[in-house]
């Protein structure tokens, strides 16, 4: 665990870095944070979605199903194989990550957590596949899960749910998450392109409480390129 968790706050460093630069033009063919593979409800097998990365050169990426690590660490182990194989491989950096239902203001939300422990005893009641109940379903106790795991919470898709990101997002920065996904494309263009109403006003709120702004394309079909 020891080992493990120095390596967890290395990566997780990394990202802030990551994080601290990303701007509407970094998704998604430089970075992308909000993918999904058939270890939740996305169609792509892990391996697939790696060749993909590799093949549109990402630099760095998550896989995020949904209340599982399955996908992210077949998708490490397909990784470091091809490594061994091919040690020329211009391979993207792979941070750990999930999807976990939460409420928040009496609303379900999605909080995307990254570069954690996955074996950390705090992330585990929500790696079962199953969406958690009572105290652990709460946002504040989400955030807090991620976070002792050595990780970074963000809020995916502010302008998606049943209240306003002008209520959600001051909401999640009170209860101490550390991003908004700024930059989406909510009506799923072609190309992928970030709604830039949307991606504005998620970002001057990102900026006003001092969140990162993240991106992702929330990849559930055959392309990491779109939404479906």
């Amino acid at each position: 665990m020891v080992v493990n968790f120095a390596r967890t706050c290395a990566s997780k460093m990394l990202l802030k870095e990551v994080f601290q630069n990303l701007d509407a033009q970094s998704c998604p063919k430089n970075y992308n944070f909000h993918m999904h593979t058939v270890y939740s409800d996305g169609k792509m097998q892990p391996s697939d979605l790696m060749q993909q990365a590799i093949d549109n050169g990402l630099k760095g990426l998550a896989i995020t199903d949904h209340h599982t690590t399955g996908g992210y660490q077949a998708a490490q182990k397909w990784l470091e194989s091809s490594k061994l194989s091919n040690p020329g491989i211009n391979a993207p950096y792979l941070w750990s990550g999930t999807d976990i239902n939460a409420n928040l203001l009496n609303v379900e939300v999605h909080i995307l957590g990254y570069a954690f422990e996955p074996e950390h005893p705090s992330i585990q009641p929500y790696t079962h596949r199953q969406i958690v109940k009572g105290s652990e379903y709460e946002a504040v106790n989400v955030i807090a899960a991620i976070q002792e795991a050595g990780g970074l919470a963000v809020l995916a898709h502010p302008a998606r749910y049943k209240k306003t990101l002008f209520e959600l997002i001051p909401a999640a920065a009170e209860l101490g998450i550390d991003g908004v996904e700024s930059f989406y494309a909510y009506n799923n263009p072609k190309p992928w392109k970030p709604s830039p109403t949307q991606s504005q006003e998620v970002q001057q709120l990102a900026n006003q409480y001092g969140l990162y702004s993240t991106c992702g394309t929330d990849t559930h079909g055959l392309s990491l390129l779109q939404r479906l």
